[in-house]
Parts: structure tokens; C-alpha cells; sequence
């Protein structure tokens, strides 16, 4: 027989169960293994990018009131603020200081201009030298019509005398007692006075013409330098500077004293009963702006009716300036210049449609396309926006009520179909 090994085996008790550390640990170790490999496998079936959620806007599509509007803050200007102008130069004398209340009518400033003053002197004296020759003309313009009419005179009393003669003669050659020879005689003379007096009247006729010529042309001469002489008094009259209307004195553009050129500005006069709001208005508003728009202006948390009154035609720095009036009686009290105030336009209220919060989304992709919120996950999606207000914008197409959209942000998606959202 084989001898076996049994002899040599040992029998080893069963050691008391324990916690075993490095066995749990490893089993945890492999257990987030086994979790991250499944996150990184699910992001990269989700998406292929992954953005965290704090540097996205999300919002939601609802259905409501679309009401496109443009609000802006503005400032209180002066509906009416001229600027007085010298008319000639010279020595200002000013009557006012800056800020002073004034009157319609009152003196603001007198200019010394001797050179005006003379100049209106010497037309004055040749207005009225003028004036005599017209008078003088019109005079001899008589005189020649009463001798005209005196040739005229005598020509018919010369014709009246050859006619009686000339019917005196044919009855007495009828009656035998004088020649046919004296009835020649007696019709030639006839003749002579009809051409006489035919010539006295035209004589007549054309005096009468040259000299209501040279009248009037005398007293055209006398009529312009009048209207020479009123221009200088109404210079002159500027000379004084009165307030247009009731207001407040702006700002005195000189000293007093000061020896000022032509057409040199100094003081301008503001109307505080008048005052509108000057607003700057994003370029992509300014096609909707038309003058009669309706607006509201907010002064002390009051509303107060207005409407558009002028639109700028230029666009600077990609906003256009437009000019606020309000509305008879609505205009608040104790406005002060370059006071601000709030504004808002009303350009139409479209009801129950779908729309979102306005975002960058929509000039980042032209309106084509938006990112829609799938769970965790950004979607590249079609859409069709219409009208815009400041703060909201149509949905026309492609999105429904309740859908989460990114307004802001997507800039970092790179144009990827799908975008994990941390």
C-alpha cells in the first residue's frame, strides 16, 4: 500500500469574522470609479459640451400681452430758449443778470452803435430831398396837364370860328353873294382848325403821359429810400434788446461794458412756461417713431401725456434723439431745465401671443434658432421671432408654452446641437 500524506495535514480553526478596512475601501474606490465613468458616459451621450448652469439665462415661454414699448430716462429741455444777437456793433449797456424773471417787452440791453444812428440821419435827410422832387414832379406834371389843356382850348375855340365861317360862306355862295374862291377859302381854314385840334388833344395826351412818367418815377425814388430809412429805424430799434416773451434770463454771453462786433450773441431768454423731454431711442425703435405718438412721462410718481413732437434724422452712437411735448394742461408743475424724468412710448400692444424674455440669443442667431431646455440638456431648435419690445419678443414658431429657453449666454455653446447644463 501507498502510504498517503494524511499525517502530515493539520487542521487550522476558523478565524472570528472582523472589519476588514482595506477591502471596503476598495470597494469604494471602484464603486465612484464605476459612478464617474457612468457620468462621463452620460454627458457625452447627452452632449457634447457642458456648461455650468450660473453662466446661462434661463426663461420661460408664456402667452400673454405683448405690449412694444420704449422707455428711457430724459431730460427737461426748454421748448423755447432764443438767443438775442447784436444788430450792429458797439457798447453794450445790459439791463439784467443771468436768472433774473423777466416781462414781454422788458429791456434786456442797449447797444451804442453812433455809426447806425448816423447812417439813419443821412438817409433821413435824402428820404426827404427825395420827397421834394416827387412833389416838385407832380406839380410840374400838373402845370404841363393845365397848358395842354389850354392849347387844347384854344384849338377848339380856333375850330368853332372856322366852322361858323365855313357856314356863313356856303350860304352866302348859295345866295349869290360871294365867289366859289372865298368858299375854298373858308373850307381850307375848316381843315386847318380840325388838324389843329386834333393835334392840340394827342399834344394834350402825351404831355399828360411824361409827365405822370416822371412823376412817378420820382416818387418810386421817394418810396424805396423810405423803405431804406424804415429798415434803419428798425435797426435802431433793435439796438434795445427786449425779452420776447415772459420768461427767465439764461445765460449772458458778455460783461457789461463789453464792445460787441455784428451778429456777436449775448444773452439768451428761456420759456419756462413751455418745457419738453429730449430722449435717446435704440436705432432699432427709431423706424417706429413718427411725430403724434402718444407717450407718458413720469414726474414725481405722477403720469403725465405727451407725445413725440421731433425725431432726429441722424443716428449717433447707435441711438436717436427724439423730443417729448406734452399735452395741453398736462405738463407738471416745477419743471426745471436739464431736470430728468422718465419716458415711455407706446408703440403697439399685440394680445395673447407667445413670447420670452428678450435676450442676446436673438442677435447672436438672427432670430433662426434658440436653445431649448431638454431636462439638463441645451437643444438647438428652430424658431420664428416677430416684434420686440425692450424687454420681450415675439414667438411666432417652433416653441410652445412652458419651454425653458436661453436668453443669454449661448454665445458659449459654439453653435453645438446639444449643450450639457451643469
Amino acid at each position: 500500500m501507498i502510504r498517503d500524506t494524511s499525517g502530515q495535514d493539520q487542521v487550522l480553526q476558523k478565524p472570528a469574522s472582523g472589519f476588514r478596512p482595506q477591502r471596503w475601501l476598495l470597494i469604494a474606490v471602484a464603486v465612484v470609479l464605476l459612478l464617474s465613468l457612468l457620468w462621463l458616459v452620460r454627458a457625452w451621450v447627452s452632449g457634447s459640451r457642458s456648461i455650468d448652469e450660473s453662466r446661462v439665462r434661463i426663461a420661460e415661454v408664456v402667452r400673454g400681452d405683448l405690449v412694444r414699448d420704449i422707455r428711457a430716462d430724459g431730460r427737461v429741455i426748454t421748448a423755447n430758449s432764443p438767443t438775442l444777437y447784436a444788430i450792429a456793433g458797439g457798447t453794450v449797456a445790459l439791463k439784467v443778470v443771468a436768472g433774473d424773471a423777466v416781462k414781454h417787452g422788458q429791456e434786456l440791453a442797449v447797444i451804442d452803435s453812433p455809426e447806425l444812428r448816423s447812417r439813419l440821419v443821412q438817409e433821413e435827410s435824402t428820404l426827404a430831398s427825395l420827397e421834394g422832387e416827387a412833389r416838385r414832379a407832380q406839380l410840374d406834371a400838373l402845370l404841363a396837364q393845365a397848358n395842354a389843356g389850354k392849347l387844347v382850348d384854344q384849338a377848339q375855340i380856333e375850330h368853332t370860328a372856322a366852322q361858323r365861317d365855313l357856314e356863313r360862306m356856303q350860304r352866302a355862295y348859295e345866295g349869290g353873294a360871294v365867289s366859289k374862291n372865298d368858299l375854298d377859302r373858308a373850307q381850307d381854314l375848316m381843315k386847318k382848325a380840325d388838324i389843329g385840334l386834333a393835334t392840340a388833344r394827342k399834344e394834350s395826351g402825351l404831355q399828360d403821359q411824361g409827365a405822370g412818367i416822371d412823376s412817378r418815377n420820382k416818387r418810386l425814388l421817394a418810396d424805396r429810400q423810405r423803405a431804406v430809412v424804415a429798415e434803419l429805424q428798425r435797426q435802431v430799434e433793435a439796438l434795445t434788446l427786449r425779452a420776447p416773451f415772459d420768461g427767465q434770463v439764461g445765460q449772458v454771453q458778455i460783461a457789461q461794458g463789453t464792445n460787441v462786433a455784428i451778429n456777436a450773441p449775448i444773452l439768451s431768454v428761456v420759456d419756462l412756461s413751455v418745457f419738453e423731454v429730449e430722449i435717446k431711442v435704440p436705432e432699432s425703435f427709431a423706424r417706429d417713431l413718427a411725430i403724434g405718438v402718444p407717450a407718458q412721462i413720469t414726474s414725481s410718481s405722477k403720469q403725465y401725456a405727451a407725445q413725440v413732437a421731433a425725431v432726429s434724422p441722424e443716428v449717433v452712437n447707435g441711438e436717436v434723439t427724439a423730443r417729448l411735448r406734452f399735452d395741453e394742461g398736462q405738463q407738471p408743475p416745477g419743471l426745471r431745465q436739464n431736470q430728468r424724468l422718465s419716458a415711455r412710448i407706446v408703440l403697439d400692444t399685440r394680445p395673447n401671443v407667445l413670447k420670452v424674455e428678450r435676450g442676446p440669443f436673438v442677435e447672436q442667431s438672427g432670430g433662426r434658432y434658440a436653445y431649448v431646455m431638454d431636462g439638463s440638456v441645451a437643444v438647438r431648435q428652430p424658431v420664428q421671432l416677430g416684434v420686440s419690445s425692450l424687454g420681450e419678443i415675439e414667438v411666432v414658431e417652433g416653441l410652445k408654452p412652458g419651454d425653458r429657453v436661453v436668453v443669454s449666454g449661448s454665445d458659449q455653446f459654439d453653435d453645438e446641437e446639444r449643450v450639457k447644463i451643469n
